[in-house]
């Protein structure tokens, strides 16, 4: 089936048919009302491409040094945490594609796969990412055990301050802790690949999954509620806790979640390493702003002090294209390897990354460009900016 799949949005379909619902819709929906999802696509969609022409394009290379290695694609797996749910050992599956395409593999906090066990059996380039726990010190000790791991990039995740509102989960019973509905029951037995290919493994081998990152005292599974305080994701983060954290980690540090230069120019401040323009992929505030809008600004604010990632929407490699072409060093994509991973595990993973691959490839052929350093703004602009707009005459 995956060969019949010609880009993102047919593996999509794929994973729509095989997951239950209430799965497909927690990895693929949006929050609120949804405007945000379209405002993602519509920000992709408005900037359009001036090419050059007679350019000798015949080796093309998608590489590109992002801090100090040199990767095949400009691409970071990003952190997702239901990819165990989407299929059985769903982590160990992506983060195995990752490493065969040469890119990262971002470990969630709340992935339901131990980060010893993915870093053993996937060998491949590994970062953290963390939500910060209301206490601090359980938080700490979590990174102490990323750094013995051989994880020496830690992602900081610091949009997600409050519970995002998605009615559609609690429609469909998909909330944490899961609840059993007669609903749910029935689209799990109108899906069975996925009831005996995840969930029935699950059970025979381990049980009902849990968040394997928690302390074990504080570790519950998917189908109970947790209420323990110390490990709820904290609502009273400061610049502080950044420079405490950034103290404490020897490693890279990445702050996840920016959209505002003065924010990314604090950042930059506080001693990261890395920023992550991201809008949570419209899964948390409706109406913020996408991050392809955002990118420019960030960019000319930390001039080169930092590296500069970005991501949300992503369906398209000419969308990664233009993300470059706005100033970002690498792209994270978080949705589109996740429906691959619920297509086919590792092979689906595997099969989304050639397809960016290929359209990343072909595009760079229209645009005239043989590498990706050629690429800046004079490739893209606005598809109503005005017919004297410095870029449009490019």
């Amino acid at each position: 089936m995956l060969s019949t799949a010609l880009n993102v949005e047919d593996v999509r379909k794929l994973a729509r048919r095989r997951l239950p619902r209430g799965i497909f819709d927690y990895i693929d929906r949006g929050a609120e009302d949804e405007v945000g999802l379209g405002r993602l696509r519509r920000g992709f969609d408005e900037l359009v491409f001036h090419p050059r022409v007679l350019v000798d394009v015949s080796r093309r290379d998608l590489s590109t040094r992002l801090f100090d290695r040199v990767q095949p694609l400009p691409l970071v797996i990003a952190p997702t945490a239901a990819a165990g749910l989407v299929w059985h050992q769903g982590e160990i599956e992506l983060a195995r594609a990752a490493a065969k395409a040469g890119i990262p593999f971002t470990i969630a906090t709340g992935s339901m796969t131990e980060m010893e066990r993915i870093a053993t059996e996937a060998r491949g380039e590994l970062w953290f990412q963390l939500y910060m726990w209301h206490t601090r010190e359980l938080s700490y000790a979590l990174i102490d055990r990323a750094w013995a791991n051989g994880i020496e990039t830690l992602v900081l995740t610091v949009d997600t301050v409050a519970n995002p509102i998605r009615e559609y989960n609690t429609r469909n019973g998909y909330e944490v802790p899961i609840r059993a509905s007669l609903r749910g029951g029935l689209d799990m037995l109108m899906h069975p690949r996925w009831v005996v290919g995840v969930l029935l493994r699950y059970l025979l081998d381990e049980g009902i999954p849990t968040y394997r990152h928690y302390p074990e005292s504080f570790r519950s599974s998917i189908t109970r509620r947790a209420t323990w305080e110390q490990v709820r994701l904290t609502d009273a983060m400061g610049w502080d806790d950044l420079k405490e954290l950034r103290r404490r980690w020897r490693g890279r540090l990445i702050l996840k979640g920016v959209l505002r230069a003065d924010d990314a120019l604090r950042a930059v401040e506080a001693g990261v390493d890395g920023l992550v323009v991201s809008s949570h992929g419209a899964r948390n505030l409706d109406a913020a702003v996408p991050p392809v809008r955002a990118l420019p600004a960030i960019v000319e604010a930390v001039r080169g002090r930092a590296a500069v990632l970005a991501d949300s929407g992503v369906r398209r490699g000419a969308d990664v294209l233009k993300l470059l072409a706005l100033g970002a060093d690498a792209v994270l994509i978080g949705r589109a390897p996740l429906y691959g991973t619920a297509a086919g595990g590792e092979a689906g993973a595997s099969h989304v990354l050639q397809l960016l691959r290929q359209e990343m490839e072909a595009v760079m052929g229209f645009l005239g460009c043989a590498s990706l350093k050629e690429l800046d703004t004079s490739f893209v602009s606005h598809e109503d900016d005005r017919p004297d707009h410095p870029l449009a005459g490019h």
